[in-house]
């Protein structure tokens, strides 16, 4: 049944405005490291919708973003469009995955978020984008921050210069966003750690494993993780994933571990 009160649902990182899909409509598949974010509902005028959709998209980036808005002549509380976009801002990525729903005054938040400090945060976030006559419900859960980490990392490599410590393009752009949910994550503190595969001698392997873990934790640093969150260990060529008698195996060898301390 359609919600006639204006509404917006967020869905997946954290997007939509309330109503169902329309009949047939898909959502794009999700990118291989980001999921779309989808917003549906249901806005009393294209003004409305235009704002929202902006927002969105200046904080999921425009080609995340899944339009299902309908736009119908509905009523709407008193400036109603300018609290939902002020609600729609960039402390939701500290959301994920997650819901955001709006349904007139009516506003709930859940998904999963780094810890309770920042549960607390994202409710109050959304609170003050809005007035009094708004019910904020808070069915956040503290998820598990290693379980953060890893699914972050997705079994990628953090890719350096070859027998250097030297990061890449590639392995810089892992890092960044290992850096935003490290920050999501407050006072946390961290492990990083370095390995080889297991060619050339030992002590060498572990001198470039330490080495690499410093990199990695200089460029953090650089991205705004305090430097004593921060704790390196080279491990080398001790502690194997795959079986190095084969250049797919030392690859998946060649590795950057992070781990909650």
């Amino acid at each position: 049944m359609r919600l006639r009160s204006a509404s917006v649902l967020l869905l997946a990182a954290l997007a939509s405005i309330g109503t169902a899909p329309a009949a047939g409509q898909a959502a794009p598949a999700p990118a291989a490291t980001e999921r779309p974010v989808v917003i549906e509902g249901v806005v009393p005028d294209q003004a409305t919708k235009a704002r929202l959709l902006k927002n969105l998209r200046e904080v999921y980036g425009a080609e995340r973003v899944v339009d299902r808005v309908q736009v119908e002549s509905i009523a709407t509380p008193p400036n109603w469009g300018e609290y939902v976009a002020g609600m729609i801002n960039p402390g939701l990525k500290r959301v994920s995955p997650g819901k955001l729903e709006i349904n007139g005054q009516s506003v709930r938040v859940s998904g999963e978020v780094g810890n309770e400090a920042l549960r607390q945060q994202v409710a109050s976030d959304l609170s003050l984008a809005s007035n009094t006559s708004y019910t904020v419900t808070n069915a956040l859960k503290v998820g598990s921050q290693q379980k953060l980490l890893d699914q972050t990392l997705a079994n990628r490599i953090i890719e350096f210069q070859s027998g250097s410590a030297k990061l890449t393009p590639l392995g810089m752009r892992i890092l960044d966003e290992m850096s935003e949910k490290m920050v999501q994550m407050g006072d946390t503190s961290f492990v990083v750690i370095g390995h080889t595969d297991n060619v050339g001698q030992r002590e060498n392997n572990l001198a470039l494993s330490h080495a690499r873990a410093q990199a990695v934790k200089a460029y953090l640093v650089q991205k705004g993780i305090a430097a004593n969150h921060l704790d390196v260990v080279g491990k080398g060529p001790d502690e194997p994933v795959a079986d190095n008698a084969s250049l797919d195996g030392r690859a998946r060898n060649r590795r950057i571990e992070f781990k909650i301390q």
